[in-house]
């Protein structure tokens, strides 16, 4: 069951089932069955203030971002979720799962992921505690990687995680009842092998990050091949 995703997600894995069907068709039938949920946005006000063009990432491991999603357990526990997205690929690189985070249980994830060669030159983050400590400024310094802070009150600076954890909040969290962290993180890798690996993104053409990453791979060998 898969509640939050639209006709066009829905279409894709049809068409990976070999459901040979106009995605018009698909659209009508989504809706006559039921399936179009509402979701109700604020309206925006247009920015008083041109905003200068963000930075896009253009490799692999250029630009992350980082956050934390906030959720709790069935007895009420509170749970802290630290989320590590790259921009370029979308892959998931951490979901890590805990009742409180420290600065340096932030660096001890940074610290896995490097440890399994992956380390970015920039990551952008929000103005939490744990980011804007002395103990993650240091890390950074150390493993020359820049710090990227969004201005105070403008979370749409670091977009990339925002719609990251709201994916996140309306395909997994908001969908179980957890009794521990061990429940929780079973659930998290569960839904992050789906993310990589199922869920079609539209901002890959509605390829997966996985899939993705493949081509990307092949693409260098052909490269240093020629």
């Amino acid at each position: 069951m898969r509640p939050s995703w639209g006709s066009p997600r829905i279409h894709v894995l049809l068409r990976r089932e070999g459901w040979l069907v106009n995605h018009k068709r698909t659209e009508r039938l989504y809706r006559m069955e039921g399936l179009n949920l509402g979701r109700s946005r604020p309206r925006r006000r247009k920015a008083v203030v041109t905003r200068g063009p963000s930075v896009a990432a253009t490799r692999k491991d250029e630009r992350w971002s980082m956050r934390f999603c906030h959720d709790q357990l069935h007895d009420g526990r509170r749970l802290r979720v630290l989320t590590v997205v790259d921009q370029f690929t979308r892959e998931a690189l951490a979901t890590e799962a805990r009742g409180s985070f420290s600065a340096y249980d932030v660096i001890d994830v940074l610290n896995r992921l490097s440890r399994s060669h992956r380390k970015p030159a920039v990551i952008q983050v929000d103005n939490g505690t744990e980011f804007a400590s002395r103990a993650l400024d240091a890390w950074a310094y150390r493993e020359d990687v820049r710090l990227d802070f969004s201005r105070p009150g403008k979370p749409t600076d670091n977009a990339h995680i925002e719609s990251f954890n709201a994916r996140l909040r309306a395909e997994c969290l908001n969908a179980h009842v957890f009794e521990s962290l061990e429940d929780v993180e079973e659930t998290l890798t569960s839904w992050r092998s789906d993310y990589h690996a199922v869920r079609p993104h539209s901002a890959l053409g509605m390829l997966t990050p996985k899939i993705e990453s493949w081509e990307f791979a092949e693409l260098g060998q052909r490269n240093a091949g020629g």
